[in-house]
């Protein structure tokens, strides 16, 4: 590890940018499957942001300003990220199972999981565009 002293302390996850092709169906996924709210938006770069809790999820379309920077849609062969964990509580997996099969969305993973706070509870699957979510339960031992 280095000895340089880094002038800042990291605070948490700021915010998440997912490029995208149909942003109709992926503002309704946020909204109604995750409960997002709308933050702000920039039409003429193609930028939808959406509150997460005490972060942030851009949307950015592929063919905006700023999507276009990316290159190819993003999609199941061409991913922009692994996945991205979001806190949340309670973490009840029986009414998440339900609230995520009543909109169509299968769990691929469930358990246990370590995360920023510690091991906890977690179930993981897909948004229309294939990136992967994790929902991440509150630690049963913090770190």
């Amino acid at each position: 590890m280095s000895e340089t002293t880094i002038p800042f302390t990291m605070a948490g996850l700021d915010h998440v940018v997912l490029r995208v092709s149909d942003i109709r169906t992926m503002l309704d996924f946020y909204h109604d499957v995750l409960g997002c709210s709308d933050e702000r938006t920039q039409f003429e770069i193609g930028l939808f942001q959406l509150r997460a809790g005490r972060s942030l999820i851009d949307l950015v379309t592929i063919d905006g300003k700023l999507g276009a920077a990316g290159g190819a849609a993003p999609g199941r062969e061409g991913r922009n990220l692994d996945h991205f964990a979001l806190a949340i509580h309670p973490f009840d997996e029986n009414a998440i199972r339900a609230h995520l099969a009543r909109h169509g969305v299968a769990i691929e993973q469930s358990g246990p999981r370590y995360g920023a706070e510690g091991e906890g509870p977690s179930v993981y699957f897909r948004d229309p565009e294939g990136n992967l979510i994790e929902l991440k339960g509150p630690a049963e031992h913090s770190v």
